[in-house]
């Protein structure tokens, strides 16, 4: 068992783990407010929103110190508190919004907004996002594995290790920021490897992991499954076998996270020889926030003792607004407040300086008292054009069921919100080499979504008169993507387009001959 050895070797421990596991999740998030506050507290930022003051609230045995943060510290979005503070951090400005000065930024994807966003990466973040992880491969000692699966390699399909750099601070996808730090015992079982892993050209990169696919032993996959899926089809045609598994007989595991693999896996299943373990991860460019910590459940456990601080907002119409934004004083809970079944939008203040932060998705807590979650959309991903509400999760589940029922490989979909008339209508894209009528399609998920949601059924009957749906090459999708320069690593097609998006996507199927 060469990488858990390795692991136990270096003195890495199961502490953290088993601190979370036996420990009040109140309690946890209490300290971990506590050190983040303790740091940053000499900071701009800190000595602003008075940090000191705050921390002195900690001592009472109520939950003052709660009220005291919140009270005292706004909520930001990316605009916010890039505009207010970290715009300053580019221009290599020191203890701002985290002690020290920052040399590192992760691009998002922007899949919510016009353009790429610099979210700041610090030492202390890069740590606890290694931290995470060592706890996750340590996870997998609860699954039914063969020892020798602990001495194969491990190929991780991020973006380029060969960062941006502009005299002051390094620039790149976080996987690219993280891949490029690894431990020295983890590099024995790295793949594509350093010099493969620099190449900036996603096409070359991947021809490139062709090419010397068959000279590696892999156990493990990481990575974003529609990109994984083009690698896998690419060895299996380049090599001329039936499935991926003829190339890597070991390969056992799937770690993938990014976006809901379900749409995706009966076209990755087609891939197989023996089925795979997935196993979900929640690493935002904003931190490692949750992973599958247990076989054979659909749930992720947020990691409450690593340098991050979560609060929970209702995803509702009291709290948000028609475009999904945050509204002045919107109801915040800890994580001792929620409860199970409901879609909350999360607030994070972390180690790498961000403050009670929009990080844009919606969670639903599973299990409380595990601390277990769904991840079930964004809060700019969805459709309430006339009430419907129809989120990210509908649309996936509605899609996965529709796939199943028609044998279907769709590899990606989007969805408009538009007008008809005085009134609406939503128009699907979806991406399939499979001959099938559109028409016959969208009734089928226009039947479920009726099914999994009470409020678009509802508005099927007044304001949204209308859905229609374009059956279009994935390549399409993929070649948009490529035109928006968010082609591979972290990058994902976003599920609902709006604003400038929808315009430029509406273009580029002009463009390629396709009558709407």
């Amino acid at each position: 068992m060469a990488l858990l050895g390795t692991l136990l070797k270096k003195g890495i421990r199961l502490r953290e783990s088993l601190e979370q596991e036996y420990s009040n999740p109140a309690e946890l998030q209490k300290q971990e407010l506590k050190k983040l506050l303790i740091q940053a507290r000499n900071t701009a930022f800190g000595k602003k929103h008075r940090f000191d003051l705050i921390l002195k609230e900690f001592k009472k045995p109520n939950k003052d110190f709660y009220r005291a943060f919140s009270s005292v510290v706004p909520t930001y979005n990316y605009e916010k508190i890039y505009n207010e503070w970290w715009y300053r951090l580019k221009a290599g400005e020191k203890d701002i919004t985290w002690p020290g000065a920052i040399r590192y930024f992760a691009l998002t994807s922007g899949t919510s907004g016009a353009s790429s966003k610099y979210i700041p990466i610090t030492q202390d973040m890069v740590k606890a996002i290694r931290k995470t992880g060592v706890r996750q491969i340590l996870s997998l000692s609860k699954y039914d594995l063969p020892d020798s699966l602990f001495t194969k390699g491990i190929l991780m399909l991020g973006g380029s290790t060969d960062l941006d750099f502009n005299g002051t601070f390094f620039s790149g996808d976080l996987s690219g920021i993280t891949t490029g730090r690894l431990p020295v015992w983890f590099q024995q079982f790295y793949k594509p490897g350093k010099a493969i892993s620099k190449n900036k050209d996603w096409g070359e990169k991947i021809e490139q992991i062709v090419e010397i696919a068959p000279k590696w032993d892999i156990g493990i996959i990481v990575g974003v499954p529609a990109w994984l899926q083009i690698l896998l089809e690419k060895i299996v045609e380049k090599y001329q076998v039936k499935t991926i598994h003829d190339i890597w007989p070991n390969l056992m595991i799937f770690v993938h996270g990014g976006v809901s693999f379900e749409p995706y896996k009966k076209g990755f299943e087609q891939l197989l020889a023996k089925p795979l373990i997935y196993m979900e991860t929640y690493l935002a460019s904003e931190g490692f926030l949750a992973f599958q910590a247990l076989p054979n459940r659909r749930t992720m456990r947020l990691v409450l003792n690593n340098g991050i601080f979560y609060e929970f907002v209702p995803f509702n119409e009291e709290n948000f607004d028609e475009n999904g934004e945050l509204k002045e004083g919107a109801k915040t809970f800890k994580i001792d407040e929620v409860e199970e079944g409901v879609d909350y939008a999360l607030l994070i203040s972390t180690c790498a300086g961000a403050w009670r932060y929009q990080i844009g998705d919606m969670i639903r807590f599973e299990s409380k008292s595990e601390s277990e979650i769904l991840i079930t959309g964004r809060t700019k991903h969805f459709l309430s054009m006339c009430g419907e509400h129809l989120s990210m999760d509908n649309m996936n589940r509605a899609i996965e069921l529709v796939a199943e029922e028609m044998n279907l490989n769709i590899r990606e979909f989007t969805v408009l919100g538009l007008p008809h008339g005085s009134l609406f209508r939503h128009h699907w894209f979806v991406g399939t080499d499979d001959k099938v009528k559109p028409e016959d399609l969208m009734g089928r998920i226009d039947a479920y979504l009726k099914e999994l949601n009470d409020d678009y059924i509802t508005e099927r009957k007044h304001a949204l008169k209308k859905v229609d749906c374009t059956v279009v090459s994935p390549k399409i999708f993929y070649d948009w993507m490529r035109a928006q320069g968010k082609e591979g690593g972290q990058n994902k097609f976003p599920r609902v387009l709006k604003g400038d998006k929808m315009e430029d996507w509406l273009l580029h199927l002009k463009n390629n001959q396709i009558n709407l």
